[in-house]
């Protein structure tokens, strides 16, 4: 059965107001819509190709889109292992508190920056590590990442670019 009348038949069978809610469909383009959803600050959307027809197990029919944030953290370390992509290890400014890791994937340029920064600002592991590939960094370096809206821990995060932060001292 098509995409339409699978759907209306279902509506049919839940419950108004029950545990399961019913999502209505949006009409349009699902580009201005996923624009609309971005722009509410919601996390994504999910959608279906209408054209689509029921069959179990795995499909390309269904799409997640998720939105993305950028925040400003505070670099904690970097963790490189050989054969591994690296990641920076990511705090609430001014807490320490570890939100979470953020890939790597700025240009040449800003990683070999971002490195030399790490190496100046190098500090001993904290008591209790674990992370024997981290090189550990005191504060003051703040990255920019771009990561999953809505999510209280970085996930699916990147580091874009850093700064050292300016603490009117000169």
């Amino acid at each position: 059965m098509p995409l339409e009348d699978r759907r209306e038949i279902l509506q049919g069978l839940i419950e108004p107001g029950g545990r399961i809610q019913f999502s209505e469909a949006l009409p349009g383009d699902a580009k201005a819509i996923f624009h609309v959803i971005d722009q509410a600050g919601l996390e994504g959307m999910v959608s279906k190709r209408r054209d689509s027809r029921y069959r179990s197990g795995p499909s390309t029919a269904w799409w997640k889109i998720k939105c993305y944030t950028v925040s400003e953290l505070e670099l904690l370390g970097i963790e490189r292992e050989a054969g591994k992509p690296a990641f920076a290890l990511m705090a609430e400014p001014g807490t320490g508190k570890y939100v979470g890791s953020a890939f790597i994937t700025a240009n040449r340029a800003i990683r070999e920056r971002l490195w030399k920064q790490v190496q100046d600002h190098a500090a001993p592991a904290p008591k209790g590590s674990k992370r024997p590939a981290t090189q550990w960094v005191k504060p003051g370096i703040i990255g920019r990442v771009k990561h999953l809206r809505g999510e209280e821990d970085l996930r699916h995060a990147s580091l874009q670019d850093f700064r050292e932060v300016d603490d009117g001292c000169s």
